[in-house]
């Protein structure tokens, strides 16, 4: 396979590996946890679900459909919507209001998407490096489990930002010598190798989980609904977690679905992708919440994995291999998902300033190195800065996943249901052979332009209100 504009995934089975890969991440098993316990639980979970079959399912189509229509990485097929007649219906014709603004906007929606990407992978990189770092420990452990101090490790680790900088420089040159490889034997190679993995050892770790006795508590909290445990930002909350597990707002989808083959059937993509991620990180809340309940309970924030995990390693029988498991499908998590960020920028690097692959992923790791010395000091040598009551790394994770990405969704919905021409996307949406599929196109056509908006609108302006 040569690596150009007609770059496909080998196989459909690469694409879903691919998507799966890069939606799940940390984003499952470090971000969900701590977002459901800062939430109260299952009341969260269930506004969750919903959110990713109302909203985040339609998004995540509706980026597919734009770079396989477009054939093209997020910047450059809004650029071809400015430029390509044949792709874009007259605004006139749209007779929107919103289709004029969305297209004055074109130019600079792929760019902030960019940027998201971009800082999201420094800091994300940080914790990749905790994770690294962990697992180490616990790798040099293996003969001698009493050597191991999870406290004194942890506090190791967040007091030295040099030593961060240094495992997070690591696990960049890892991430970027895989994306420098052609698209077949880097992202679609490594993802497949990491993913399955992945899934045996979440499934298994569950299942060691669930045997603990702090397992029904943990499953009360996590399934059990309780609505007053809800505030006025969870709704924003809930809705950037959507966004960011399932990689919508990056244009990571975009260029995935400019990978697609002619007969890749988007809706059925979509629904399998939102399923199986749903799917995923509910079995990580299993595997992970009876290991916090387990530990005391009493921490939350970024740090939650990292505080409660390692002290359980010398409480649990086989607890080092436990945590050298845990901490290894902890990894495989981060670098599926960084592999795919790393390929929406080097994509979009490549078709807009035709920079060569291997120069666009080491240039992309640089960048990301120099953006995280903030987060990887934010717990040391700039531990006195806050941003409000957030640390650096804390405030980044709110603000680019709770504010921009819903931002950078909102506008390319509005791109795909109101800009591009209606039987582009028809033919992409609907099968001849299935009757319901014109109906369901109509549904999904209005979700896009009239419920997104209002929902992510009202979760901006909730998160907002409960700022004061």
């Amino acid at each position: 396979m040569t690596d150009s504009k007609a770059t496909v995934f080998g196989t459909r089975f690469g694409f879903y590996l691919a998507a799966i890969g890069s939606a799940f991440g940390l984003g499952n098993l470090w971000r969900f946890p701590y977002v459901v316990a800062e939430n109260g639980g299952g009341a969260f979970v269930l506004l969750y679900l919903f959110l990713v079959f109302l909203l985040g399912m339609p998004l995540l189509i509706a980026e597919l459909c734009l770079g396989k229509i477009s054939r093209s990485s997020l910047v450059r097929a809004l650029s071809k919507l400015r430029g390509d007649r044949s792709l874009v219906r007259e605004i006139r014709e749209s007779g929107s209001e919103a289709a004029r603004w969305t297209h004055w906007t074109l130019p600079y929606l792929g760019w902030f998407s960019l940027f998201i990407t971009v800082v999201v992978l420094a800091y994300y990189a940080v914790i990749s490096g905790w994770v690294l770092h962990f697992f180490v420990q616990l790798v040099v452990s293996i003969g001698n489990p009493e050597s191991f101090q999870p406290d004194g490790a942890l506090r190791v680790l967040l007091q030295n930002g040099w030593l961060q900088l240094l495992l997070t420089s690591v696990h960049l040159l890892i991430v970027a010598v895989i994306v420098a490889k052609d698209l077949e034997f880097g992202m679609e190679k490594w993802i497949g190798y990491c993913t399955p993995l992945f899934v045996l050892l979440l499934i298994a770790l569950a299942v060691r989980s669930l045997r603990l006795n702090s397992a029904d508590a943990a499953l009360r909290f996590l399934f059990y609904p309780d609505f007053s445990k809800l505030t006025l930002a969870s709704l924003g909350q809930a809705l950037g977690h959507v966004l960011f597990t399932l990689s919508i707002g990056f244009g990571s989808m975009v260029t995935f679905g400019s990978y697609l083959r002619e007969k890749a059937y988007l809706p059925m993509a979509g629904f399998r992708v939102c399923a199986l991620d749903s799917a995923i990180s509910l079995w990580a809340g299993v595997m992970i919440f009876p290991l916090v309940v387990y530990g005391g309970g009493e921490f939350s924030g970024p740090q939650l994995l990292f505080q409660t995990v390692p002290r359980l390693v010398n409480e649990l029988p086989g607890g080092l291999w436990f945590g050298v498991g845990f901490f290894l499908c902890l990894y495989l998590a981060s670098l599926g998902a960084c592999i795919g960020l790393f390929e929406t920028v080097v994509a979009n690097w490549r078709e807009v300033r035709r920079v060569p692959r291997q120069r666009g992923a080491f240039t992309l790791a640089v960048l990301c190195l120099g953006l995280a010395v903030g987060p990887a000091l934010s717990s040391s040598v700039l531990s006195g800065v806050k941003i409000g009551e957030r640390g650096l790394l804390e405030f980044l994770d709110a603000a680019l996943i709770n504010w921009c990405l819903p931002i950078a969704a909102l506008l390319l919905s509005q791109v795909v249901s109101w800009l591009l021409k209606r039987e582009l996307i028809r033919a992409e949406f609907v099968d001849p052979e299935a009757p319901g599929s014109e109906t369901l196109f109509q549904h999904w056509i209005f979700v896009l332009r009239y419920i997104v908006s209002p929902v992510i609108l009202l979760a901006l302006a909730l998160q907002l209100v409960s700022l004061f």
